[in-house]
């Protein structure tokens, strides 16, 4: 939005006007390479789930993470440590985008199925651009809000063309996911400021080391031999992708993404999620490409594209 972004070393500096109809294209390709791996991340995540209780899986993603995020900080320029006068404000939004949001996310995709997570994921870019108005952070804009719905109508058409007794799943489990999606958008409008300040990467670094902190005390409670052992390789592998993809990878690129461009912008990249998943079903599990595939993703590539406007 041609606004003064950040780079990774944390100093400002002012990025080019971008055009008004048009993403950076280093914006667009973290966005894409962030969509791919979210994706990814439901049917992972449910995957996990069924093997590993998701309370343990929480603590392990977030302390895992914590670690790898902590070696990232070792090798870049300094600083290393947020400032002094953030460490509150990290420690909540922190536990928000932490515990909260990857407790309430496994918990409640337990209880459900991947393709609602999505689908409910798919509802963050409404709640981000709602809250932005709320807060008097974006103007009201017809075009971006009918690109939104568009895109997520998209969504609703790719998972319920399956079938409505399909989709209509556990409520409990549904109920816990929107829950994660909530405290997901507030983290995604409540950081963007301090993304452009710091630089995608050490904000989302300092964010996850934060939600680390949290888990500490709860670690050796959770934490066992005889849990470690009972997990699966399968288990593992699941694990690895949650901490090294979507936590590191994804997370990253996602700030990177936020200290460059509007929120909302940036939060309409979800309703991707779902097409690529389906894409991915037919690509790797030889799943048929159905009319709600072919209808529905249109839709949402459409309505991604007209939201950027």
């Amino acid at each position: 939005m041609g606004e003064g972004a950040a780079t990774d070393e944390g100093r400002a500096v002012v990025s080019p006007p971008a055009s008004p109809s048009t993403l950076p294209r280093g914006v667009l390709w973290a966005l894409l390479g962030q969509t791919v791996i979210s994706a990814g991340t439901h049917l992972a995540a449910k995957q996990a789930t069924g093997l590993i209780e998701p309370v343990l899986l929480v603590t392990l993603r977030l302390l895992l993470a914590s670690a790898a995020f902590a070696v990232v900080l070792a090798v870049m320029p300094a600083p290393r440590l947020p400032p002094r006068a953030s460490w509150g404000w990290l420690l909540a939004y922190g536990l928000l985008a932490g515990p909260v949001n990857q407790g309430l996310f496994l918990y409640g995709l337990a209880r459900s199925k991947a393709t609602h997570g999505a689908l409910l994921y798919a509802l963050t870019p409404i709640g981000v651009y709602l809250v932005a108005l709320a807060l008097k952070r974006e103007q009201p804009r017809a075009v971006r809000f009918v690109g939104i719905a568009l895109a997520f109508t998209g969504v609703a058409v790719l998972l319920l063309g399956r079938g409505l007794a399909e989709a209509m799943g556990p409520l409990v489990g549904d109920l816990f996911i929107l829950g994660a999606v909530a405290s997901w958008v507030a983290w995604t409008t409540e950081s963007r400021a301090f993304a452009v300040e710091h630089g995608g990467v050490r904000t989302a670094a300092w964010a996850i080391l934060a939600g680390g902190v949290w888990m500490v005390p709860v670690a050796p409670f959770v934490v066992t031999k005889e849990k470690l052992a009972a997990i699966p390789p399968v288990g593992w592998a699941c694990i690895a992708y949650l901490v090294f993809l979507t936590s590191l990878v994804a997370y990253a690129l996602w700030n990177y993404a936020l200290a460059r461009v509007e929120a909302s912008r940036v939060a309409v990249f979800a309703n991707l999620q779902p097409v690529v998943t389906a894409l991915a079903a037919w690509a790797v599990l030889n799943e048929s490409m159905s009319w709600s595939m072919l209808v529905g993703g249109a839709l949402v590539l459409a309505g991604v594209r007209l939201a950027q406007r």
